[in-house]
């Protein structure tokens, strides 16, 4: 069955590893050593869920755009993004970093990792300032930090089950919101949620503090012009953005005032991406998991069974 899915796909895998490769270039190739010191597991190592997750190409980019849209309903954390980010002009440029962000404290060996959260720390330390309503704010304000970690992890993982075909164990969602807590805190983020009843309890608490502003606005106008390239025919140029809204939680799709028409795209767009997401992963073999495993000598097919991760504790 293996072989015959890999005849059949391909002709498109190599298109599908390009157009990756120019959409979200490895601008961290020349800092990070992804295959050196051999035997070094980073923060987490093959036997996470983090590995597992993170290694899932579209559940990742469509959970990042998710997350992307989720943030703009903090106007704080907005506030920050709106006074100190280059996203009028490099939106998709921000998603970048943040993929090589999160790649590289995922897999880079631990010293690499260390040194990605240092210098992220130092950039928050110049960003700060008031937001519309008078309120002071600082990128290294505990609980800012605290919102942007969960809802990307939210929806990463909501990313991973929707699009990955993996079935998670009972407990393994869980696990993962125990393990990238790690970079949260580390980051200076307190009381950081470690559960999905945690997460779900933390998400209900934070809605009164949430709007959807004219701000909101403007960045989501900004991010809904972004067309990737897509690497097949037919498909919208908008696939992943839209597949993303599908990830949101109900109660963000109500802030955000998503019409019935554009939550029908959204579903339509998630069933697309379901649909490829076997290529993806066919095509981009070679990535930075990929190595971060040969690092750790497993085969990088183990990131995608989750039965050899050790017994819950």
């Amino acid at each position: 069955m293996s072989s015959t899915f890999d005849l059949l796909t391909r002709p498109v895998r190599e298109p599908i590893r390009r157009w990756v490769l120019s959409a979200f270039p490895r601008a961290d190739s020349g800092s990070l050593d992804y295959d050196q010191p051999h035997g070094d597991p980073g923060l987490f190592g093959p036997d996470s869920a983090t590995w597992h997750v993170h290694s899932d190409f579209p559940g990742m980019l469509a959970g990042g755009l998710a997350a992307l849209t989720l943030q703009t309903l903090h106007p704080l954390a907005l506030a920050g993004v709106w006074d100190h980010s280059s996203f009028r002009d490099d939106l998709v440029g921000r998603l970048r970093r943040t993929t090589a962000f999160v790649g590289g404290t995922t897999y880079a060996p631990r010293a690499q990792t260390e040194a990605l959260i240092t210098h992220v720390r130092k950039i928050h330390d110049h960003i700060s300032g008031h937001g519309e309503d008078g309120r002071p704010y600082s990128a290294n304000d505990p609980d800012l930090l605290t919102w942007v970690h969960v809802s990307e992890a939210y929806c990463f993982l909501q990313g991973y089950r929707r699009y990955s075909h993996i079935a998670m164990p009972v407990g393994a969602a869980d696990r993962y919101y125990r393990e990238v807590r790690q970079i949260a805190e580390a980051l200076g983020a307190q009381a950081v949620p470690a559960s999905e009843r945690e997460v779900a309890e933390y998400f209900r608490r934070i809605q009164p503090e949430l709007a959807y502003t004219e701000r909101s606005r403007v960045v989501l106008d900004l991010l809904g012009r972004v067309r990737l390239p897509v690497p097949a025919a037919g498909l919208s140029r908008d696939l992943f953005l839209l597949a993303g809204s599908a990830l949101l939680p109900d109660w963000a799709t109500t802030l955000l005032e998503r019409p019935p028409q554009q939550q029908r795209r959204a579903r339509l767009a998630a069933h697309a991406l379901w649909s490829m997401a076997p290529i993806f992963r066919a095509a981009l073999r070679d990535g930075i998991a990929s190595r971060a495993c040969r690092r750790m000598d497993i085969a990088p097919e183990q990131l995608h069974r989750w039965d050899r991760l050790p017994t819950q504790d």
